[in-house]
């Protein structure tokens, strides 16, 4: 069960840090601020998702 669930944090983590990343690349931020914040989630994660839901730069992303 524990792993289970383990597995679907790990998912929905992974499944947000995309969407920050699909954020950020349609971001109107210089490509250098968008390249830093793509790294800092790739090797951050969950700090680097909180902090960019915090303080990044946001897409024109329409649903």
């Amino acid at each position: 069960m524990g792993s289970a669930l383990s597995s679907l944090i790990g998912l929905a983590i992974l499944a947000l840090d995309i969407w920050a990343i699909i954020n950020i690349v349609k971001s109107g931020a210089d490509t250098g601020m968008k390249i830093i914040w793509v790294l800092l989630i790739l090797f951050l994660p969950v700090l680097g998702l909180i902090i960019w839901a915090l303080a990044g730069p946001r897409g024109n992303v329409r649903l």
